[in-house]
């Protein structure tokens, strides 16, 4: 009886003696809150209703429309290695993506009968390889570490790739033997391609930069392409097209009198969609069953994480617990430490698209040394607390430690040969 009560004794001891001596007048106590709180509501505000939301619809769609067998044969385990770590590698010049919004992308095609090796390093590429990150940074940081960044992330994606599949080959083995490659496709191949071109295409208009030239087209494009999607919706989901023209109604009704808030209006056209979805019979309600349920598994964890991951390090430009002058301090010169502790601490901070090469442009002026920043390049984009916290829900404690681990290591390395060369 003493050992099973001595766990929750000791719990509830530590919790005590924490809450006893919580040092409440601490200002770096109060920051840490406060920047926590604010992080959280930064993201709230500027990447789940744009990315999150359609990412989780995308998500759905996966494990909806797409058949086991269609992932098999291009991404399975026994996929020929070429065109499946081809299409993962290159996957984030098309998917300008953070490192949270590629989880329910990466969770629908694992689920879906994906090989490991294939999946992660789409999970790797989707946030690593962003085509106007990559160009910023050379224009901003050196073409040095442009080019360096962009092959790279190109070559650590595949290599990653290759070693998870070789870590967990017996594992892989059975998630092949086990999967259901017998269901046939409900839909053509060219009208589920051209479905899922318009539902990432939403997720791409509504995400873009106001440093694209296609910025002040982005309301439009993305409203063309969601009635292109209703009209798709009629023939691909048996939706009628009376319910779709009631659910446009208010929508564009939102759109013109409020034209400068086009967060509400896309949030607005979201929730028509669920209400039509919902009252639909067939593959329209499987579609929105699947997406509340990558919503329910990923959600919750997620915003944790970013609480904690804003309590420990702030916003950029803002400190949390952690002082910035220690990180600066650290990842000065080319050491091999320093390198390893610019890519292990950008592997657990949150950037989110772009964010990165401000933040990098600060501590290299503070004396960062160009390995580190390479390092830090490398693994930050792709990885954050957050998003680990969802990948081991997906994966399992062993193939994400794994994964991260693969990441901080191939960074640490990276970086300390590109410091070694540029200086």
């Amino acid at each position: 009886m003493l050992k099973t009560e001595l766990r929750p004794l000791l719990w509830t001891v530590g919790l005590f003696a924490v809450a006893y001596f919580l040092p409440t007048d601490s200002h770096r106590l109060q920051g840490a809150v406060q920047e926590a709180l604010a992080l959280t509501k930064w993201y709230a505000r500027e990447h789940v209703i744009l990315c999150l939301i359609p990412a989780f619809f995308i998500a759905g769609a996966i494990g909806v429309f797409v058949s086991s067998g269609a992932v098999m044969k291009h991404l399975g385990a026994g996929a020929r290695k070429i065109v499946a770590y081809g299409v993962a590698s290159v996957s984030g010049s098309v998917l300008a993506v953070c490192s949270c919004t590629v989880l329910p992308l990466f969770g629908g095609i694992y689920k879906m009968g994906a090989g490991l090796g294939p999946a992660t390093a789409f999970l790797y590429a989707g946030p690593a390889i962003n085509v106007l990150a990559i160009v910023l940074t050379a224009r901003v940081l050196g073409i040095e570490l442009g080019v360096a960044r962009t092959v790279g992330a190109v070559a650590f994606s595949v290599i990653i790739g290759l070693l998870m599949a070789w870590l967990f080959r017996k594992d892989e083995s059975g998630r092949a033997a086990a999967a259901d490659v017998s269901t046939p496709p409900a839909h053509s191949t060219g009208a589920t391609v051209l479905w899922f071109v318009t539902l990432i295409g939403i997720l791409i208009a509504a995400t873009l930069a106001d440093t694209t030239p296609l910025y002040k087209w982005k309301w439009w494009l993305t409203g063309t392409l969601a009635l292109w999607m209703c009209v798709q919706m009629i023939r691909f989901l048996h939706v009628q097209w009376g319910a779709l023209a009631l659910g446009v109604i208010p929508v564009a009704a939102s759109a013109v009198t409020f034209p400068e808030a086009p967060q509400a209006t896309f949030l607005l056209a979201i929730a028509v969609l669920s209400v039509i979805l919902a009252r639909s019979d067939g593959p329209g309600r499987e579609w929105l069953e699947a997406t509340w349920g990558f919503t329910k598994q990923i959600t919750p964890l997620l915003l944790f994480g970013i609480l904690v991951a804003g309590f420990l390090l702030g916003r950029p430009g803002h400190e949390g617990m952690i002082p910035s002058a220690w990180i600066k301090n650290l990842v000065g010169g080319n050491s091999l430490f320093a390198n390893f502790f610019a890519a292990l601490a950008g592997a657990f901070m949150y950037f989110a698209t772009l964010t990165e090469v401000p933040i990098l442009q600060g501590l290299l002026g503070s004396g960062m040394g160009q390995g580190p920043a390479l390092a830090l390049l490398l693994a930050g984009p792709a990885l954050s607390l957050p998003s680990m916290l969802v990948i081991q829900t997906i994966l399992g404690t062993r193939k994400t430690v794994a994964f991260v681990s693969l990441v901080v290591l191939m960074s640490t390395v990276t970086g300390w040969i590109f410091g070694m060369i540029v200086s």
